[in-house]
C-alpha cells in the first residue's frame, strides 16, 4: 500500500524551497511569540493553554494541513503531471495512501513538534499542557491531511477552500458557535488532549468516544473518496 517512489516525489514537491519556507513560517512565529510571552509574563498555565489552543491548534495546525494535504496532489492535477504518475503500474489506492502518509508526516513535523517546543517554553509542561496539545496536534494532523488531500483531488481551488475551512470554520465558528464545535476537527483533537492533560486546563465540547469515532470515520471516508476521485480521473484521461 506504500510506494517509496511516490513518497519521494511527494516529499520533494512538498519540501521545495518556497513551500518549505511557507510551512516553517507559522511554527517559527509560534515559538517567537512563546518566548516573548514567557519573558514578559513568566510561566503561567492558563496563558500556555490559551496560546497553544488559540494559535497552535486552532490556526497553525489546520493551515499547515491545508498546505501539506492539498500540496501532496493538487499541483500535479493542476499542471497535468499526474497523468505521468497514473501511467505507472501503481494502484490508485496506493498512490492516495502514500500521499496521505507523506502529508500526515509533514503536517505532524511542522505542527506537533513546534507545539511541543512552544509548550515547554511557556510553562515547562506544567499540568501536561505541552504534551496534551502536542497529542492534539498529532491527532488533528491525520484528519486534516486526509480532508485536504481529498480537497486537492476534487477542486482546483483546494487551497482557497481549505483556508476558508481552517480560518472561518475551525478558528472562528468552531470557537464561537456551539453547534459547529461538534463538527470541528479542533474539538475532536481537544477531546483527546483533555484525556491526556486531565484537570480543567484543556477542555472540549465533544466527548472522547464521539471524537475518536468521528476522527476515524472522517479520515477513512476522506481517504477512500479521494481514491475514488483519482480512479475517475484516470478513467477520464484514458478515454
Amino acid at each position: 500500500m506504500y510506494d517509496p517512489t511516490v513518497a519521494r516525489l511527494t516529499y520533494r514537491a512538498l519540501l521545495g524551497r518556497r513551500r518549505a519556507l511557507i510551512l516553517g513560517a507559522l511554527p517559527l512565529l509560534l515559538i517567537v511569540i512563546s518566548v516573548l510571552v514567557r519573558v514578559l509574563a513568566g510561566a503561567d498555565d492558563q496563558t500556555a493553554s490559551d496560546l497553544l489552543g488559540g494559535l497552535a491548534l486552532a490556526t497553525m495546525v489546520p493551515i499547515i494541513g491545508v498546505i501539506a494535504g492539498t500540496g501532496a496532489i493538487g499541483p500535479e492535477i493542476d499542471d497535468g503531471s499526474v497523468v505521468y504518475l497514473l501511467s505507472k503500474p501503481v494502484k490508485r489506492p496506493t498512490i492516495i495512501f502514500t500521499k496521505l502518509i507523506v502529508a500526515i508526516a509533514v503536517t505532524m513535523v511542522f505542527s506537533a513538534l513546534p507545539t511541543f517546543i512552544a509548550g515547554f517554553i511557556l510553562n515547562g509542561n506544567g499540568q501536561q499542557i505541552a504534551v496534551a496539545y502536542t497529542v492534539a496536534a498529532l491527532v488533528a494532523s491525520i484528519a486534516y491531511a486526509a480532508i485536504f488531500l481529498l480537497l486537492g483531488t476534487v477542486s482546483r481551488h483546494a487551497v482557497v477552500f481549505g483556508l476558508v475551512y481552517a480560518l472561518v470554520w475551525e478558528a472562528l465558528f468552531g470557537s464561537l458557535v456551539a453547534g459547529a464545535r461538534t463538527l470541528s476537527v479542533q474539538q475532536w483533537s481537544l477531546a483527546v488532549a483533555q484525556k491526556v492533560a486531565g484537570g480543567d486546563m484543556v477542555t472540549s465540547d465533544v466527548g472522547l468516544t464521539t471524537a475518536t469515532v468521528l476522527l476515524a470515520v472522517v479520515t477513512v471516508v476522506a481517504t477512500w473518496y479521494a481514491g475514488q476521485k483519482l480512479r475517475s480521473l484516470t478513467l477520464a484521461g484514458e478515454e
